[in-house]
């Protein structure tokens, strides 16, 4: 059995660097055969909002759009609610198939097994 990885980008623009690492991660996950998810907190939220996503300009990296897609495609993305609910973001404003859960639904998913953790 593989392993599964979640992901937790706590940034947006303001870390364009971090952010994009989170980014970059997941996607090679998913190359690597993992089940990934991402879970976006803090201003990372606006990565899922439809129109909205920050665009992180940064040289030798692959676009954060490309790479945002990628995971949402092959794994799955998940929006802290209290971080939604503060900027106003609802489900109808997330890119198709992008989930808002709160923190009981974090703690379960790293807490299985065979799961590895990373935050950025």
């Amino acid at each position: 059995m593989s392993r599964s990885l979640v992901v937790k980008i706590t940034c947006g623009a303001e870390a364009a660097e971090r952010a994009n690492q989170g980014w970059t991660v997941a996607a090679m996950g998913l190359a690597a055969g993992a089940e990934v998810t991402v879970w976006l907190t803090g201003e990372a939220a606006w990565f899922a909002a439809a129109g909205r996503q920050p665009d992180l300009e940064l040289p030798h990296a692959t676009a954060v759009a490309d790479l945002v897609e990628t995971v949402r495609t092959g794994g799955s993305i998940v929006v802290c609610s209290q971080c939604a609910a503060r900027r106003e973001l609802t489900q109808d404003q997330l890119l198709a198939g992008i989930k808002i859960a709160g923190a009981a639904v974090f703690v379960e998913s790293v807490l299985a097994d065979g799961v590895q953790a990373l935050v950025y």
